[in-house]
């Protein structure tokens, strides 16, 4: 049995000035031998959109069949994929060097196919889950096949980082939104829609010996009792979102691995679109009238550790010990705050999550009930995720609780859940705009000093408590299982768990 735990393994993700590509290897050399490796799914994908967010599971998919400009090693350091350099002048222009790669139709990645991905995401109906970042990016030039050259209105220190988000992938030149066909490790085989995905290897990938196996089926287990079961009974290789409560006997099993990491957290957001939660006052009692600690007990079975502030992990550099309990568990300000607000009786409210993750619906019926204990009555709205996912987007509720993970581990990653610039997203508050907040991430972004920057973020962090535009509630340990024969597949450290779909292409069964 070999257990790996990277309890809060925060690592730095953004390069100021340049990287390089650690794989140097020759196209077409990869295990064809090596097995069908089964991975078992916590979803079936809402969507294949390479832009859009619709979840990990989604995601993983994506993982296996595209690859951005740039990425992340297993020990989640960033590193080149369809770019094998980069730098960035005084003027703060980035220009991109890109290897030898060929999309799955044997055509030649090139800069145009880069040029044409960052236009069409830009668009206002692309609906891209970076458009707001990538606005910023007024022009792409290309000077040869291989040379890409992006211009910012003002300069923008975290730029790579965005070709590294698992939802920034280069397409090719006119390829449709939901198509699989990229220039990662794999290759769409098969769709049985709700039920399975199948991918082969892609004999032209770009790194040598990679992948390690012939093929990857990824099944939908949507029941995380049958999906702890099917790894239990060997009918699947690898799980995603190990329930919290078989954490244990996954570990203590010697015929498995249990692979597990800090960094995503649980939170709410609001619709400030309509009264009462357009009034930070009552976002801030909501936040005041829940013990964060019955949540790691009730939705993590002790994995899990109180969130009082904004998710900072306090292994960061830019942790702020002074801000960290600010939202923390005060039943009587929550009432004071409430009465402030107008609404001295409480209210009556729907909140939205889903019964398909466990931890989502343990956490809601935690919430609901010490909201209750302030005159605030939740009735809980539960569907599955797709409809979850679907209904965040369009406002369809009151309150709801989200878990997810920022989208690295420096504070620019945070944009994702706090910046109400962003376009309209499930996993940021509906309609609650954050001006400060957008302006002070906008300063962040132009900065490459690490002193500056820190004192950019602990102001916006003391103007996101007091204007709440989420709610933190807790951390989680996030955990894979996997078989006993299985290597080279990692979970990866602190916000970029949900990437260690990248690490795929290493994967192997022995």
């Amino acid at each position: 049995m070999t257990t790996k735990m990277n309890r809060r393994g925060f690592l730095a993700t953004t390069g100021a000035a340049a990287g390089t590509l650690s794989f140097l290897g020759t196209k077409g050399a990869f295990a064809q031998d090596g097995g069908t490796l089964r991975f078992g799914l916590s979803a079936y994908p809402p969507s294949f959109d390479i832009w859009t967010s619709s979840g990990t599971a989604a995601g993983t998919i994506k993982m296996m069949c595209h690859r951005g400009l740039v990425g992340y090693d297993k020990d989640g350091v960033m590193q080149g994929e369809l770019a094998e350099s980069w730098e960035v002048s005084e003027a703060g222009d980035w220009t991109f060097h890109l290897r030898d790669a060929l999309w799955h139709d044997g055509t030649p990645v090139t800069a145009e196919d880069v040029a044409w991905t960052v236009l069409e995401a830009q668009k206002p109906d692309s609906a891209a889950y970076l458009q707001g970042q990538l606005a910023s990016i007024t022009s792409v030039e290309t000077p040869d096949a291989k040379t890409v050259i992006m211009k910012t209105a003002e300069p923008q220190a975290v730029l790579p980082g965005w070709f590294a988000n698992y939802n920034m992938c280069i397409a090719k030149k006119g390829s449709e939104r939901d198509s699989l066909m990229g220039a990662g490790p794999f290759k769409l085989a098969s769709v049985d829609r709700g039920v399975s995905i199948s991918v082969v290897a892609n004999p032209d990938y770009y790194k040598e010996g990679m992948p390690k196996v012939a093929g990857i089926d990824a099944i939908v287990y949507a029941d995380e009792n049958l999906r702890v079961a099917a790894l239990e009974a060997g009918d699947v290789d690898v799980v995603e979102y190990v329930p919290w409560q078989a954490m244990a006997q996954i570990g203590d099993n010697a015929e498995l691995q249990l692979d597990t990491t800090f960094g995503p957290f649980m939170y709410l957001t609001f619709n400030a679109t309509k009264a009462p939660f357009d009034n930070p006052l009552v976002r801030r009692a909501i936040g005041h009238a829940i013990k964060r600690e019955d949540i790691a007990a009730a939705a993590f079975y002790e994995r899990g550790a109180p969130l009082e502030h904004l998710p900072i992990a306090d292994a960061s550099e830019f942790y702020n010990a002074d801000l960290a309990n600010e939202w923390s568990y005060d039943p009587e300000k929550a009432k004071a705050l409430l009465a402030e607000a107008g609404y001295p009786d409480g209210f009556d409210c729907t909140m939205l999550s889903t019964a398909q993750y466990g931890m989502h619906q343990s956490t809601a019926e935690v919430c609901q009930a010490y909201l209750s204990m302030i005159g605030v009555n939740v009735t809980l709205d539960l569907p599955e995720w797709s409809t979850r996912v679907k209904k965040g987007n369009e406002g369809a509720y009151d309150i709801a609780v989200m878990g997810t993970a920022a989208d690295n581990n420096d504070p620019d990653g945070l944009a994702n859940v706090v910046d109400g610039a962003l376009p309209l997203s499930y996993v940021r508050s509906y309609g609650l705009e954050t001006p400060e907040i957008s302006a002070l991430f906008a300063k962040g972004r132009a900065s490459f000093d690490t002193e500056e920057r820190k004192a950019i973020y602990k102001e916006l962090e003391q103007i996101a408590i007091d204007t709440a535009p989420i709610m933190g509630l807790c951390w989680r340990e996030q955990g894979y299982g996997l078989a006993g024969n299985v290597s080279g597949f990692s979970n990866m450290p602190g916000q970029l768990t949900f990437y260690s779909g990248f690490t795929l292409e290493a994967a192997m069964l022995g």
